[in-house]
C-alpha cells in the first residue's frame, strides 16, 4: 500500500477518533484504496495538529539555545537543539514576564512545555510554559559570556572608575530594608561616623530583583544636587550571601550597566567575600561584605579628630619655634643697629653746612642774572623789533589770502552734503519715535508704580506681623490669662520683700489699673501658711 493512502487513513483516525474508531482498524480496513475522501489543505494540517497536542501535551526537553529571536510583539522566538536535530519553539509575551532565566544564545536549558503545529508553514515547534538552565554549569557559561560581552564595551575599563568622596554628607544604600544587611551598614557607620542615610527599598532576590536595584541606582542619579531631597554622594548595593540563584538578580546586563552608568561612585557589597557578580566589576569600588562597604564609605570619626589634634599641636608647636627663632634673630640685628640720636647726626651738619652758604650763593645768582640781563637787553633795537613786525604781517597775509577760498571750498562742500541728507530727513520717523519712546515711558512709569505699590504692600505686611508679634510678646497677653504686674514708685515689684519696703503699690490688671495704700501692713500667718503662700497684704 502507498504512502499517500495511510496518511489519509491517518486523518480519517484523527476525523473519526470520536466514534470510537482505532488508527490500526482503519489502516487495515479493504475499503480505504477503493473511496478514498478528499480533503482541503486547512482539515489535513487542523487533524494533524490534534493528533500532535493529543500525543504531546506536555514534554521536557533540554538543549542549547540557538537563534533566539525578540521581536516588538513581547513574544521570543528561538531554536533548541542538540548534536544532531533543531526544533523550533515560541515563549509568548505572558510566559515570558514570568520567566526568572533571560534566553540567551548558547544557554543550555531544560524547557518544559506541549508540541504543537503552526499551519502556516507546515512547522511544528514547542510552546515553551517554563524555562531553567540546565544545571550549574549553564549559568556560569552564560555569566561568564554576559561578562565577556559587556567587558568588551568597556563597561570594567579601571579608566572609567571614580574615587569615593572622603567623607560624603549623604550615603544612599540600595538593599532590602527588613534584612540583617541594612542594620549592620547603620551600626558600623554609627559607630565610625555618623551620615545621613538614604534608603531605597529593593528586593534582593527573585524576578523583581534586577528590575529593582537599576530603578534604585537610576532614580538616585536623578535626583537633584540641593533639591528637597538631597542627592547622596555616594551608593552602597547591599545583599548578605546566597547562592549563585540567590545573587543571579545582581549578574543581570541591566543591573550591571545602571552601576556602570552612575554618575554617583558606587559601592558594591553582595554576598560573601568569595561571592562575585556582574555588579562587582561594574561598580568604582567592590567591598567583601556590606560592613566592609559602610567601612569604606566613611573614615573613622575619633581617629580624625586625634590626626587634627595631632596636627593642630605640631602647628602650634611650629608657630611658637618660628616665633621664638623670628624674636631672637631681631633682637639680634637691633643689636648691631645704631641708636636713632646718632642716625641724626650727620644730617644735622650737612644742613648747618648748607644754611651758612645760603646767603652768598643768593647774592652770586642774583649778581649773575642780572649780567645776564644787561646783556640780552643791549641786543634789544627798534629796528629788530620792526623787521620782525612786518616778517609777520607778510605772514600773515599770504595767509589771509589762502583762507579765503578755503572757506568758500568748504562751505560748498558742506551745503551740497546737506542737500544730500534733507530729502531723508522726515517728520513722520521722528513723530514715530517719540510715539514709541512715548510708550515706553509710560510702560516703564506703569511698571515702576506697580514695583512701589507692591513694596509699600510688602512693608505694610511685614509691619502688621511684627505688630502682631509685639501683641504675641507684650506682657498684656499674659494679664488676659488671669495674671497682674504690681509696681511701686521705684519700679515693677518681683518679691515679697520690695512689697514690704513699698509706700504704696499700684496693681495694673487685664481691664486697668488700681491703687493701694500702705503694704507694710503685716499679714496674718496661719500654721499652714508656708513662705510661698503667704500674703503681702
Amino acid at each position: 500500500m502507498s504512502s499517500w493512502p495511510l496518511f489519509l487513513r491517518v486523518l480519517s483516525c484523527a476525523n473519526n477518533k470520536s466514534k470510537g474508531k482505532h488508527m490500526s482498524d482503519l489502516i487495515d480496513d479493504p475499503r480505504m484504496g477503493a473511496n478514498e475522501p478528499e480533503f482541503s489543505v486547512t482539515e489535513i494540517s487542523g487533524a494533524i495538529k490534534r493528533i500532535i497536542e493529543g500525543e504531546f501535551s506536555h514534554v521536557r526537553i533540554r538543549g542549547e539555545l540557538g537563534r533566539v529571536s525578540f521581536p516588538r510583539s513581547g513574544h521570543v522566538y528561538l531554536d533548541i537543539k542538540d548534536d544532531k536535530s533543531v526544533i523550533s519553539a515560541v515563549i509568548w509575551k505572558g510566559v515570558m514576564a514570568r520567566l526568572t532565566t533571560r534566553p540567551e544564545e548558547g544557554l543550555e536549558v531544560v524547557a518544559t512545555g506541549r508540541i504543537t503545529t503552526f499551519g502556516g508553514q507546515s512547522k511544528y515547534q514547542l510552546v515553551i510554559e517554563d524555562m531553567k538552565p540546565a544545571g550549574m554549569g549553564a549559568l556560569m557559561a552564560m555569566l561568564e559570556k554576559r561578562k565577556a560581552a559587556l567587558a568588551a564595551e568597556g563597561l570594567f575599563d579601571p579608566a572609567r572608575k571614580r574615587k569615593l568622596p572622603f567623607l560624603p554628607e549623604v550615603i544612599g544604600v540600595v538593599t532590602s530594608p527588613s534584612g540583617a544587611v541594612i542594620r549592620d551598614i547603620l551600626h558600623r557607620l554609627r559607630d565610625r561616623f555618623p551620615r545621613k542615610v538614604l534608603i531605597w527599598p529593593v528586593a534582593v532576590q527573585g524576578e523583581k530583583c534586577s528590575h529593582e536595584v537599576a530603578h534604585a541606582i537610576e532614580g538616585f542619579n536623578a535626583l537633584t544636587p540641593g533639591g528637597a531631597l538631597p542627592r547622596p554622594d555616594v551608593l552602597i548595593v547591599a545583599r548578605g550571601g546566597g547562592s549563585l540563584e540567590d545573587l543571579w538578580g545582581f549578574n543581570e546586563e541591566r543591573v550591571a550597566r545602571a552601576a556602570a552608568a552612575s554618575d554617583i561612585p558606587l559601592i558594591s557589597a553582595v554576598g560573601h567575600e568569595t561571592d562575585t557578580t556582574l555588579i562587582d566589576y561594574a561598580s568604582d569600588v567592590r567591598a567583601p561584605t556590606p560592613t566592609a562597604a559602610a567601612e569604606m564609605a566613611v573614615p573613622v570619626r575619633m581617629e580624625l579628630l586625634a590626626r587634627v589634634n595631632e596636627r593642630g599641636a605640631v602647628l602650634s608647636r611650629s608657630i611658637t619655634a618660628g616665633l621664638t627663632y623670628r624674636g631672637e634673630r631681631l633682637r639680634d640685628l637691633a643689636r648691631v643697629l645704631p641708636r636713632p640720636d646718632t642716625l641724626l647726626d650727620d644730617p644735622r651738619q650737612r644742613l648747618d653746612r648748607a644754611a651758612d652758604r645760603l646767603p652768598n650763593s643768593l647774592l652770586h645768582l642774583v649778581q649773575k642774572k642780572r649780567v645776564d640781563l644787561s646783556e640780552r637787553a643791549g641786543s634789544l633795537r627798534p629796528s629788530v623789533l620792526r623787521a620782525r613786525v612786518i616778517s609777520d604781517q607778510r605772514h600773515f597775509g599770504e595767509q589771509a589770502a589762502r583762507l579765503g577760498p578755503s572757506l568758500g571750498r568748504l562751505v560748498t562742500r558742506k551745503r551740497d552734503r546737506l542737500e544730500q541728507v534733507i530729502p531723508r530727513l522726515r517728520l513722520e520717523a521722528v513723530k514715530r519715535d517719540l510715539v514709541q519712546n512715548r510708550r515706553n515711558l509710560d510702560d516703564l512709569t506703569r511698571r515702576m508704580s506697580a514695583a512701589g505699590q507692591a513694596q509699600i504692600a510688602r512693608l505694610g505686611d511685614r509691619l502688621s506681623a511684627l505688630d502682631r508679634l509685639n501683641e504675641t510678646l507684650s506682657y498684656k497677653a499674659t494679664l488676659d490669662r488671669g495674671y497682674a504686674v504690681v509696681r511701686a514708685d521705684s519700679g515693677v515689684i518681683t518679691s515679697s520683700a520690695q512689697a514690704r519696703d513699698a509706700g504704696s503699690l499700684e496693681i495694673e490688671f487685664r481691664d486697668g489699673r488700681f491703687k493701694i495704700g500702705s503694704a507694710q501692713t503685716p499679714a496674718k500667718k496661719t500654721q499652714n501658711t508656708t513662705p510661698e503662700q503667704g500674703s503681702l497684704f
